[in-house]
């Protein structure tokens, strides 16, 4: 039970929430970042039914001003952030000759403008306490990439290289920095994707050795360990959970 303050981007549904229920269970106080702020006021009154404290923040990761105010709200409310899950993805599948201006900076400003922002905003309190953990969610597909997700696959893979930048810079501030990059995971952005006939569930579990699919809680319960105190000696690494599809 660690009882600091933790914040998760994305945090309102699919792996994102399960992250901050995961974290608050574990006794930190969690800040629920999501471009949906009914969702995440939502989330954040469950974390506190559930005995935990917690605030639900409406911020769109693409906007850096609405970061820095989701960030001072936090330390207002909570207490100075040192616990940092960058959760907030977009997927948008297409043909590659078809993928557009728009569609491409759009990938980019969520997955890794977004990532980049916040790791900047929220490093300053992490040295001041001299102590942080950042875990980056990427993707598994930047082991071998993915038809129809250039975009997505590009800016998941800079996530990685910016994860393991910010891994030496900051280390001798009491910071790790980490990624995990999830497998087939049972998500809402998933399940967009079967819907759209991106995807087979059957297919893609046959495929997976431990043969099923993956639960948002598998990512969480990898994250809690990479911000715990027993963490300390892993930084920049790529913790993959996908059941062995990638190993």
């Amino acid at each position: 039970m660690s009882s600091r303050t933790a914040i998760v981007t994305g945090g309102a549904s699919g792996i994102g929430a399960a992250i901050a229920s995961r974290l608050a269970a574990d006794g930190n106080m969690v800040a629920v970042f999501d471009l949906d702020g009914e969702a995440a006021a939502t989330m954040a009154a469950e974390l506190e039914r559930a005995g935990g404290k917690s605030v639900g923040l409406a911020v769109d990761v693409t906007d850096r001003a609405a970061i820095d105010a989701g960030i001072d709200e936090v330390r207002s409310r909570l207490s100075r952030p040192t616990i940092l899950v960058t959760s907030a993805g977009l997927s948008l599948e297409s043909n590659f000759l078809d993928v557009t201006a728009e569609m491409w900076n759009k990938s980019l400003a969520v997955n890794l403008t977004g990532t980049f922002d916040c790791c900047q905003a929220v490093l300053p309190d992490m040295i001041e306490e001299r102590w942080g953990r950042i875990v980056t969610i990427s993707s598994s597909s930047v082991h071998s990439g993915s038809a129809w997700l250039a975009s997505y696959v590009a800016a998941k893979s800079g996530v990685v290289g910016l994860t393991k930048s910010l891994a030496l810079e900051f280390a001798r501030h009491g910071i790790t920095v980490n990624t995990v990059p999830p497998g087939f995971i049972d998500t809402p952005m998933l399940q967009q994707a079967v819907e759209r006939g991106f995807f087979d569930v059957e297919s893609q579990t046959e495929r997976t050795p431990v043969g099923r699919i993956g639960r948002p809680e598998d990512i969480a319960s990898a994250c809690a360990y990479l911000v715990s105190e027993e963490a300390g000696y892993i930084t920049g690494q790529i913790i993959g959970v996908n059941g062995g599809r990638n190993t």
